[in-house]
């Protein structure tokens, strides 16, 4: 014996909610894997910035150093040396920041977007004066180790990138 129709009606309608549901929470879940692609596109720039600002100022410091003696060239690399104290797990650096021309030039651009200082967008987000480091161990085969630290809006700790580099 069949069903009476009138038990069954509204099915239609239920099975149709359910589906928009499940196709909405499809949608949302889509939105937030691209969200959260966005924003490891965003690190992985700022990483990228770091690296290549990193490697911009060892080659500045290969290139600019005095080797005509070794006494000469380790007076050189000391020059280059800025905020060398501190705690680089915090990315909170202290001490004399540099005099030389290029290592002023290159924490200009890092943390105003330009060599001379005068700009307003610093080269990586949230990076200031007190979160690069270049620091300079003259006993341990001129090992010179360049620190870069930035926190970006959104991140609750700071990113470090650092480079060690012997210089001969």
């Amino acid at each position: 014996m069949a069903a009476p129709k009138a038990c069954q009606s509204g099915m239609a309608l239920l099975e149709a909610l359910i589906g928009i549901l499940i196709f909405s929470i499809g949608i949302l879940a889509l939105v937030a894997m691209q969200a959260a692609s966005v924003n490891t596109v965003a690190d992985a720039q700022y990483r990228i910035e770091a690296v290549n600002a990193a490697n911009q100022l060892l080659s500045q410091i290969w290139v600019n150093v005095d080797r005509t003696t070794p006494a000469s060239l380790q007076a050189s690399l000391l020059a280059f040396e800025h905020q060398t104290t501190g705690a680089p797990a915090s990315c909170a650096f202290s001490g004399a920041a540099t005099a030389n021309a290029d290592a002023l030039a290159w924490t200009n651009l890092l943390n105003t977007g330009n060599a001379a200082g005068t700009g307003t967008k610093p080269l990586l987000p949230g990076s200031n004066s007190a979160m690069q480091q270049i620091d300079v161990d003259t006993g341990i085969s001129n090992r010179v180790t360049i620190t870069l630290c930035w926190q970006a809006p959104n991140d609750t700790t700071p990113h470090r990138h650092t480079v060690v580099a012997y210089v001969n």
